[in-house]
């Protein structure tokens, strides 16, 4: 059993600590909010189960690849539910999608059961194999070895996507795993074309795929060249390794050849992985984090995902303030500094929560919010360096996103990934499965940033066996009127995409509109305001700078963002797959 943190008493007295500080020192600032814009800061009352059975309403899947969304649908017309189809979209995705996923992977897994309104999250994280170390991507001086934790095998945690498609089909499932996975398994033998997306993430990871033979002979021409797009991709080897999955569960892909297959060939290529790491491995069913806002109940991923907890922390600090009322460029200052104060929380506090104490129900609470939003003046930013508890760091989405809705009413938002595009680039000889590079997503370093720009302490640090925190955010979105099923990739910029998501639904917003909304985002660390182009105007830009704020304007998207919405008295349901990708959303 892992030790507990035995630092928790001293955290928790610090994070009292904070809070006070926060709302005693700066409260006399959010009494100079103009009066319109100040809000009760009691939480709203959860809203009441949607009814069901009442109106008829239509399935939806949305899903970042069209080819996916397909094979779920493929699953519900054969009399699955919504929890097969999110086994076939995942193994689809992996097939399809090796940007953002695969058998390597991992992610949370949100389910609704209808039937007896359970809420429920998979964490199929993965996790540090059993010879990881706290400094093993740290050179003899104690400095961060570049690419060390990103690229090939060492880079790899001990999967997790498989371990949940057999616990998904299962305890949640009507039909059989293998029926689930043939939709997968066919794309993989068969082919499927090449589309635009794909073509370009190969080029730009031509010189990593070119270092793995197996992956370049999948993904590049024998002359080494990108091939070109529409180009029918087929991946036999996957097809085998899918194969099994379907034939023997989970133990076809942890135990037997294709363990050996893996273990074999993460360690020729310098991993650490064993088979007892792989026969070890199993997901975890964990409570989710649920709150409410603005009448709406709250349901969403809980440590080692910190979406749910940043979500939460977020929301509560805006719960003070009236956004319907406040001008433009007040409303984003409020946001921003909400998103700045919740992501400090994430980088101090959160981790794998079968290693260390989190104090979840502190992080959430309504009291700890009202602290953080004392700190909060309406005509100034604060740096980041000045929030209370600042040093105690010291001691492209590259990810998949999809929901599902079944006619039943039970739903599924999940978030896949294998961190960076392609992971780490490296595919395992004889299994056609691409390593994932989730390593890096560990506090390698103290206060030493990751891909994503994140910084974080003791509570991340690597362990044997620990699953390392996460940024996703699948959620739901519950009101007395109807239902958001929302998530998206991003990496850091997940939990303020769908903090935006969720604040756009309560506004009116169509699903449409939600997933095609302009982006901002401030993550604690570096101190900066990231935004897409168009989401911020000239008067805005003005407005906030002159208030502090260091704005960048971002030369790419952000996001993959799929949005399922259900109208309970009309039975109207939308799906949406973000423009910014080439995802599909289908309601049929």
């Amino acid at each position: 059993m892992p030790k507990k943190d035995r630092g928790s008493a001293v955290r928790l007295s610090r994070l009292f600590a904070s809070a006070l500080l926060a709302g005693v020192g700066l409260a006399l600032s959010y009494a100079a909010l103009p009066a319109s814009v100040q809000h009760p800061v009691a939480l709203a009352t959860p809203a009441a189960g949607a009814p069901t059975g009442i109106i008829a309403h239509p399935a939806a899947i949305a899903s970042g690849h069209p080819l996916a969304t397909r094979a779920g649908q493929e699953i519900l017309a054969a009399g699955g539910n919504a929890f097969d189809a999110a086994v076939a979209v995942s193994a689809a995705l992996a097939v399809v999608e090796p940007c953002c996923s695969g058998l390597s992977g991992g992610g949370f897994y949100l389910l609704h059961r209808d039937a007896d309104h359970l809420d429920t999250v998979i964490d199929a994280r993965e996790k540090a194999p059993g010879g990881a170390t706290r400094d093993m991507y740290l050179d003899s001086a104690g400095k961060p070895i570049p690419h060390a934790s990103t690229g090939g095998p060492l880079a790899a945690g001990i999967p997790g996507e498989p371990a949940a498609f057999e616990y998904l089909a299962r305890k949640f499932g009507k039909l059989s795993l293998k029926q689930s996975l043939q939709p997968a398994i066919r794309l993989a033998r068969d082919g499927f074309p090449l589309d635009e997306r794909i073509h370009g993430v190969i080029g730009f990871k031509r010189d990593v795929l070119l270092r793995s033979p197996d992956a370049a002979h999948v993904w590049l021409t024998p002359s080494g060249a990108v091939p070109d797009a529409g180009t029918i991709i087929k991946q036999q080897q996957l097809a085998a390794t899918l194969e099994a999955l379907a034939n023997d569960g989970a133990r076809g892909f942890y135990t037997g050849h294709v363990a050996q297959d893996l273990v074999a060939g993460v360690r020729a290529g310098g991993g650490i992985w064993t088979l007892a790491d792989l026969a070890a491995y199993k997901v975890v069913e964990r409570k989710p984090i649920i709150g409410s806002y603005r009448g709406a109940r709250i349901v969403s991923a809980s440590p080692p995902a910190s979406g749910g907890v940043v979500l939460m922390d977020e929301l509560n600090i805006l719960s003070g303030f009236d956004l319907q009322k406040a001008n433009p460029a007040l409303r984003k200052h409020l946001v921003i500094e909400a998103m700045r104060r919740a992501y400090r929380d994430r980088a101090i506090y959160l981790g794998d929560p079968d290693f260390v104490q989190i104090p979840v129900a502190m992080l959430t609470s309504a009291d700890y919010a009202a602290g953080q939003r004392g700190s909060i003046r309406p005509d100034k930013a604060m740096p980041s360096e000045m929030l209370p508890g600042v040093e105690e760091p010291s001691s492209g989405p590259h990810t998949t996103h999809f929901s599902i809705l079944d006619a039943a009413g039970n739903r599924v938002a999940a978030t896949i990934s294998l961190n960076l595009y392609l992971g780490s680039g490296f595919m395992v000889p004889k299994t056609g499965v691409m390593l994932n590079n989730t390593m890096d997503d560990f506090s390698i370093k103290q206060a030493t940033q990751n891909a994503f720009g994140l910084v974080g302490g003791t509570a991340n640090a690597i362990a044997p066996n620990k699953r390392s925190l996460s940024s996703m955010t699948p959620t739901f979105v519950e009101t007395p009127h109807g239902v958001m099923i929302v998530g998206t990739p991003g990496g850091s910029y997940i939990i303020n995409m769908v903090l935006l998501g969720t604040l756009n639904y309560l506004d009116g917003m169509s699903a449409a509109d939600i997933v095609r909304y302009p982006r901002y985002h401030h993550q604690y660390l570096p101190d900066e305001v990231d935004y897409e182009k168009g989401a911020l105007s000239a008067d805005e830009i003005r407005t906030l700078e002159g208030e502090g704020h260091q704005l960048r304007e971002s030369s790419r998207q952000w996001g993959n963002m799929q949005v399922i919405t259900w109208d309970f008295a009309s039975g109207r349901v939308e799906a949406a797959s973000d423009p910014r990708g080439a995802g599909e959303g289908l309601v049929y």
